[in-house]
């Protein structure tokens, strides 16, 4: 499974990155808003560190204006991958612009119709929101699975990218039922290597190494 970070905090990004097990970045409005930069700066400055698909989303709703601010975003980095909403103007530009080989990730998905949809229009990634359904009492990773099933019923290309993952259980859930591509915030990929027993085992054998009086 691919690792994506949801973030535009440059410096959280570079930091995961030099790691060595960052796939990609998901941006979106919100987080740039958070950010206080300018898009596009964030944007491009994210395509120099992280070599996969950076998500940037358009802004306007309708067909024309989504196909115009793509080409914009297009020219930041040949990794852009354009992120558009899961509506009809949506789709329709997703169709248009993996026609001529952009990347997309279709976003905002909490249906499997709609993500049966977004694959028709042939996008490269759909997003469904795990957390959200989970706000209003849904079981988020119960979409995963349908949505993983329809996929491989028809042999799909479209990853699916499990977003709005808030607990290391979100990323191991969607992980056991086959999501292509999770994307969490930093904390929570920080937070899947932690477990007690990792912790009381280092402090075990430091304690044990100490008293052998030797170095390395």
């Amino acid at each position: 499974m691919k690792f994506f970070v949801d973030t535009a905090e440059v410096n959280e990004i570079r930091e995961l990155a030099d790691i060595g097990l960052l796939d990609g970045v998901t941006t979106n409005p919100s987080l740039i808003a958070k950010s206080g930069r300018q898009f596009k700066e964030v944007i491009a400055e994210i395509c120099s560190i992280v070599s996969g698909p950076v998500s940037a989303e358009v802004v306007s709703l309708d067909y024309a204006g989504m196909m115009r601010e793509a080409a914009e975003l297009k020219k930041i980095a040949k990794n852009v991958t354009i992120k558009v909403p899961l509506t009809i103007d949506g789709l329709k530009a997703c169709k248009a612009l993996t026609s001529e080989g952009t990347m997309v990730n279709v976003t905002l998905c909490f249906s499997a119709n709609q993500a049966l949809l977004a694959a028709k229009a042939g996008a490269s990634f759909i997003s469904p929101f795990v957390g959200r359904l989970d706000d209003i009492h849904l079981d988020g990773t119960e979409l995963i699975a349908e949505i993983r099933q329809i996929y491989d019923n028809y042999a799909f290309d479209t990853e699916i990218l499990a977003a709005s993952l808030r607990t290391p259980l979100h990323v191991k859930q969607v992980a056991l039922i086959g999501a292509d591509v999770a994307t969490m915030p930093p904390a929570v990929i920080k937070g899947l290597v932690k477990h007690p027993l990792t912790d009381k085992g280092i402090e075990q054998f430091m304690a044990d190494w100490k008293k052998t009086g030797q170095s390395l």
